[in-house]
Order: structure tokens, then sequence, then C-alpha cells
């Protein structure tokens, strides 16, 4: 019996590994860049809804590159859309490799992930939905090497 409890958590476990399982996550949603390629107006929307003003969340943008990406750096425009129809656009910079161009993200062989805290301990100033809009803000009209981009928010410890 208890052989088979181990095992049944096990496969939990290793579930939630594969399939991005994340417990404190209140948002976590990935979508894959067609072909590897980013066209420059190309947007990405994640909608999401926040119940309250008072709990604090961690907010993370994520993504996965592989080793054709041929920059160190990645900018985007956030662009957020709250409950009351106010929008605001940040840019943002992510590095991604040092400056001896090895790579910072996790990851073997070609393929890299970057999960990066853009801010811990965020409370949202309305309760409901909003959308946030990632479009890469480099110079190039295409990115090459990008293959997913998302967001995840959790609940701060």
């Amino acid at each position: 019996m208890a052989t088979r409890s181990l095992a049944v958590f096990l496969s939990v476990i290793l579930l939630c590994h594969f399939t991005a399982c994340n417990i404190g996550a209140v948002y976590d949603e990935n979508v894959a860049i067609d072909n590897a390629k980013w066209s420059k107006n190309k947007g990405i929307s994640f909608e999401v809804n926040i119940p309250d003003t008072l709990t604090r969340y961690d907010f993370f943008v994520n993504f996965r590159h592989t080793t054709d990406y041929r920059y160190q750096n990645f900018y985007i425009f956030l662009e957020t859309h709250f409950p009351n129809n106010n929008i605001t656009r940040d840019t943002i910079e992510f590095i991604l490799a040092d400056q001896m161009g090895k790579w910072l993200g996790k990851g073997w062989g070609n393929v890299k992930e970057n999960d990066i805290l853009l801010k811990s301990g965020l409370t949202f100033p309305l309760s409901g939905g909003y959308m946030f809009v990632i479009e890469h803000a480099m110079r190039a009209d295409t990115l090459v090497g990008i293959s997913n981009i998302g967001v995840r928010i959790e609940k701060s410890n």
C-alpha cells in the first residue's frame, strides 16, 4: 500500500512538472509564437480577473527562446488595460545573456526558459478584469528565436 501511495505522489509531482502546474499561481498562461518568429506589431493578450485589491501578488513575464535568438537582451512593451478602461504602457528590458554571451535562462540544448519577476508585492488598484498586451520592442521587424511568451501572477509569500 505504501508503494502505491508513493507511486501516486510521484506521478502527481511529475504531472505538475510537465504541465507547468503552479499551485500558488492565480494566473499562468503561455502563448506559442508561430515558427518562433515574432512580428513587431503582433501583440499578445492575456486576460486576468483580479478579485480584490488587498492581496499582494508577484508578477512574472515568462518566455522561451532558442539559441537562434541573436541578442543578449529583449525589450517589450507591456500595455495594461484596467477595469475602468484606463491604459498604461511601459517599456521593459530583460537581460538574457551575460557579457560573454552565456545564456542566463534555464534549459538544455538550444532552448532556454526565462521566468523573470517583474514586480513583487504588487497590489492591483481595482478589482475586476485586466488585460495585459505584450509586444516586442526590438528594432528588428521580426524576431527569430522567441518561441513562447507568457504571464504568471501568483500570491506573494
